[in-house]
């Protein structure tokens, strides 16, 4: 007996989304690392190279991405989400044990896989409920893209207060609630996070609704911003410190507004007999993008004997198969041997690896010039990193619509903000770390943000989740050439010359690794440019006609 099948632009879809924006409230749980560091640091007795370590476990477990991609293509949402639970259960729980001394004396090794463990939940909480939203969404991908990823960005912001408002400032406190807190809400989302039938035309309504759930998400990044100051710089009672968590609890709920508005205002379908036959598909979320006819008269450089084999096959002489083109589905050994496959991983490596060196080092380089508690720094990174996922969204998806601009130009543009930023950090001027931390999370979230649909248009959605998991890698990469190897070895050697103590302080404990990250956002401008103009023709195919076209399934 087949399965219920669930109608284009029915509630299903919208419910899954607004699960999904808290399931990837809880995949940005990586970024409370430099929330617990310090406490690892001086209950451990770590120096700052082993910290930057222990950041670099961070950051391949949640960027380790494979095995729930190729999960995605064979197993239901479901399932996927609860690998994520169990791992992040048992990695915290074993973390938050070390920290408290409960078990003492844990080897530095096993603290590394326990640490890598409890992050990897955040390759199978984001990979399963963006693969599963942007297949029931694939008209919207950037639009999608941008609300899901902006919410990963916008997790530590949530994350900062809780930490400072419901658990005081207790970095144990925070590992026990990563530990319970995270795969209770994973436990109570993953039934809503499903495969839907998606909208084969666009649909004004849909666009509608978008903006609605980007707006809200908006409000509530300046509410989270805002009330980390003023927790910060006023005293406040514990009964309005709650208050103020709920209003942000009801914020996180906004999306939902979406399928409860369709509950008590359904709209009619125009023909709702030609709707229930559309609907009747076998396998919804894996949708075929075999696009010859979409990429029109668009060529490679690679295909010149097209014609030859086009008239070897009228001629029944050999059977049609061929290698797929930009736009169709691309499995992962076939998009391994294209060259922007690997100017797409550079430019991406080159951008979120310098970014995650600041995010890794954000406490010490607070301390190091002058500012001891570094929650607000932390809360306005995480909020303009969500700003530059969700912005860029929006904006890419104006202009590919409107001009067809690739989405890389917007990952060139970030690298050359990030060159200004970087050298605006070495120089360490007065009052400017905020503005540079600021500007900074945008260009990071620009990154991530625009890696998601460039990959699904140029390589298709059928195999997306194993090309987006792979291109996830260069984030550890980054953090183990950039963070580990750099910046902790410039922190180390700037403090021994201090006099040998742990902490480093003054704007030379980390004034040459911004040097290096400014001559490698330099390096990525020019990769980001080669492969704007590289793509630019590929673009014009997709979107001539103002929007995506989606690819149709091929009879060869």
């Amino acid at each position: 007996m087949p399965g219920p099948v669930l109608k284009v632009g029915s509630r299903p879809p919208w419910v899954g989304l607004a699960a999904a924006v808290w399931v990837e409230i809880a995949a940005g749980n990586g970024s409370n690392f430099p929330l617990y560091s310090p406490l690892l640091k001086s209950v451990l007795g770590f120096n700052q190279q082993q910290v930057t370590i222990l950041g670099v476990a961070n950051d391949f477990g949640e960027s380790v991405g494979l095995l729930p991609g190729i999960a995605c293509n064979k197993f239901p949402p479901w399932s996927v989400l609860l690998v994520g639970t169990v791992f992040c259960f048992l990695g915290y729980g074993v973390i938050w044990l070390a920290a408290t001394q409960t078990l003492a004396n844990l080897p530095y090794w096993l603290l590394f896989l326990t640490l890598f463990i409890a992050t990897n939940s955040n390759a199978w909480f984001g990979t399963a409920v963006l693969v599963t939203n942007m297949r029931n969404f694939p008209l919207n991908r950037g639009t999608v893209a941008g609300i899901l990823k902006g919410y990963v960005g916008l997790s530590a912001a949530v994350y900062t207060v809780i930490y400072s408002i419901v658990l005081k400032k207790s970095s144990s406190n925070l590992l026990l609630f990563l530990a319970l807190g995270i795969p209770a809400l994973s436990l109570a989302m993953m039934y809503f996070v499903r495969a839907c039938n998606p909208a084969s035309e666009e649909d004004s309504s849909v666009n509608v609704h978008f903006i609605f759930t980007q707006a809200f998400s908006v409000i509530l990044g300046i509410y989270l911003i805002t009330i980390t100051v003023l927790y910060e710089t006023v005293s406040l009672s514990d009964a309005v410190s709650y208050i103020l968590v709920a209003i942000m609890v009801i914020l996180l709920l906004s999306p939902l507004a979406i399928p409860i508005k369709m509950t008590l205002f359904p709209a009619n379908p125009k023909n709702p007999a030609a709707e229930d036959n559309a609907t009747q598909i076998d396998e919804p979320l894996l949708v075929p993008s075999s696009s010859a006819t979409n990429l029109g008269s668009f060529h490679e450089t690679d295909y010149t004997s097209d014609v030859d084999i086009l008239l070897a096959i009228g001629e029944g002489a050999i059977k049609q198969k061929r290698r797929p083109r930009r736009g169709e589905d691309f499995k992962f050994r076939e998009a391994l041997i294209k060259a922007d496959f690997w100017l797409l991983w550079l430019v991406y490596f080159l951008g979120v690896g310098s970014g995650i060196t600041v995010l890794n080092n954000l406490s010490q380089i607070g301390v190091a010039l002058g500012y001891n508690d570094t929650t607000i720094l932390l809360s306005l990174f995480s909020f303009c990193n969500f700003v530059g996922r969700l912005g860029s969204g929006a904006v890419s998806e104006y202009f590919v619509r409107s001009r067809t601009i690739p989405r890389t130009v917007w990952m060139a543009v970030s690298h050359v903000l990030m060159i200004l930023v970087f050298l605006l950090y070495a120089t360490a001027l007065s009052g400017t770390l905020y503005a540079a931390t600021a500007l900074l999370g945008i260009c990071y979230g620009v990154h991530y943000s625009m890696m998601v649909p460039i990959v699904s248009e140029l390589f298709g959605l059928k195999h997306f989740g194993v090309i987006y998991s792979f291109m996830l890698l260069g984030n550890p990469i980054g953090a183990i050439l950039f963070s580990a190897l750099l910046a902790g070895y410039v922190y180390d050697a700037e403090a021994a010359k201090q006099g040998g103590a742990s902490t480093c302080l003054g704007p030379e404990c980390f004034r040459l690794t911004f040097q290096v990250l400014a001559g490698v956002c330099g390096l990525g401008t020019i990769l980001g440019v080669i492969l704007t103009i590289r793509l630019k023709p590929v673009y014009q195919m997709l979107y001539a006609g103002g929007s995506f076209r989606q690819p149709q399934s091929s009879s060869h």
